[in-house]
């Protein structure tokens, strides 16, 4: 089983992506473990900050979240500044108070579609997290329960259209693969340097 403080160290070595940060995506289905395995791989980095996309996305907008995510985030970053953002209370369906994202030396970026076309450029790494849609959904949908039913069969077709149109996963340097006990890190389809310093040979 891989050891999440090795890769730590590894993707704290990258060389920055977004002015001093190294920003690292977690992409993958919904449901499928990013923002568990997000939360586990930023302990391992030492309290790394996670900016989650679902504070981003609004009900109108699943995907359409790009142009805050620039401003909001990617500008101020890529200055070596503070971001401030304005997370998405999706109880009340209205922003709420800003939060302050700061530039460490690895930020974290989880969510469907974290690996998308746009955000790319700005990304040290991008990690992809194994698992079948249809499984993957099915688990978000036992968890979130029966009342968001309706919420589920719009999101996934709007997912579908999102990978269709932008996939992320032939771009991930890494796919991450839940076991009992941790995760395994394998290598990812697109053969960059970036994937061999985050996957060694004996890894892939």
């Amino acid at each position: 089983m891989d050891d999440l403080a090795d890769h730590a160290r590894r993707l704290r070595s990258l060389p920055p992506s977004c002015g001093p940060v190294r920003l690292i995506a977690v992409d993958g289905h919904a449901g499928s473990g990013k923002s568990t395995f997000s939360g586990r791989l930023a302990a391992a980095l030492g309290g790394a900050p996670v900016l989650r996309l679902d504070d981003l996305a609004t009900h109108e907008e699943l995907f359409a979240w790009t142009d805050r995510l620039r401003a909001q985030v990617l500008a101020p970053l890529s200055r070596g500044e503070p971001a401030r953002y304005a997370p998405y209370d999706w109880t009340a369906r209205h922003f709420g108070p800003p939060r302050t994202l700061e530039p460490a030396p690895v930020v974290l970026i989880e969510g469907v579609g974290a690996g998308r076309t746009a955000v790319r450029p700005f990304l040290a790494g991008l990690l992809w997290i194994e698992g079948d849609s249809e499984a993957s959904w099915e688990r978000g949908r036992h968890r979130d329960g029966p009342g968001l039913s309706e919420f589920w069969d719009g999101w996934t077709a709007a997912e579908q259209r999102h990978f269709a149109a932008d996939p992320s996963y032939l771009f991930a340097d890494a796919v991450i693969r839940r076991m009992p006990l941790g995760y395994v890190w394998l290598k990812g389809p697109r053969p960059t340097a970036v994937a061999s310093r985050i996957i060694t040979d004996s890894e892939a």
